[in-house]
């Protein structure tokens, strides 16, 4: 989105209201594409409604370590300020876990259509339809026409407000995501025995055998018990 005005910026912001969030959060250890449609009026045009319809790409969240953290923040401090909050920052580092969130609009994936009806008839017609489609990433916001995609970043950042608490517990516990990996791994391998030996690989490439050692060689004898 190029720079503009702030006050086209904040208009957009204070006008746009999420009305469907997607039943699902964003994915922890991996990427989340979500399917958005945006319903505005028309700025010229009495009962001119454009409907929109895209997707927006959320990356895999990561871990700000303190250090990038405090480069980053304190830039545009006075000395003597910024020598204080690092000082906290490095005394309270244990208990900071900062996420970082990118995004992206798929622009060449953008459909657009004009409608002539009351903003809140097209309104009520989409969320009829999302409701129908039952997409789990579907979302749904009422917004302004220009500029549309700071729309776009208020329904990004209510999902990051949604998300985020689960984000910060789970990669507290496995901030590498390698258990996350493993975990899967064992799922499959529980389905089909041909999985057992790259989540042998899997376990040993992690490091991590030890650790799941007797849980592996339960799931082998289940797999020659049930033939």
């Amino acid at each position: 989105m190029p720079a503009g005005d702030p006050f086209d910026f904040w208009y957009a912001v204070s006008n746009t209201e999420i009305l469907m969030l997607p039943p699902r959060r964003l994915e922890t250890f991996g990427s989340t594409v979500l399917d958005y449609h945006l319903v505005s009026e028309l700025m010229d045009e009495v009962n001119g409604v454009r409907v929109r319809e895209g997707r927006i790409q959320a990356f895999r969240p990561e871990i700000l370590t303190p250090a990038a953290y405090m480069e980053s923040i304190l830039e545009g401090f006075h000395e003597e300020a910024a020598g204080r909050y690092a000082e906290w920052l490095r005394e309270n580092a244990k208990e900071l876990l900062i996420l970082r969130y990118g995004f992206r609009i798929r622009k060449e994936e953008v459909r657009e259509q004009i409608v002539h009806d009351a903003l809140e008839a097209v309104v009520d017609r989409v969320r009829a339809d999302l409701k129908a489609r039952a997409n789990p990433l579907g979302a749904l916001v009422r917004g302004v026409d220009e500029p549309w995609e700071v729309c776009l970043v208020k329904l990004m950042v209510e999902m990051v407000q949604r998300s985020g608490p689960e984000h910060a517990r789970v990669l507290r516990e496995d901030p590498s995501g390698d258990r996350h990996e493993v975990e899967a791994a064992f799922r499959a391998a529980s389905k089909d025995r041909s999985k057992i030996a790259p989540l042998a690989d899997l376990l040993r490439a992690r490091g991590l055998f030890k650790d799941y050692e007797d849980r592996f060689f339960a799931l082998v004898q289940s797999h020659k018990r049930g033939g």
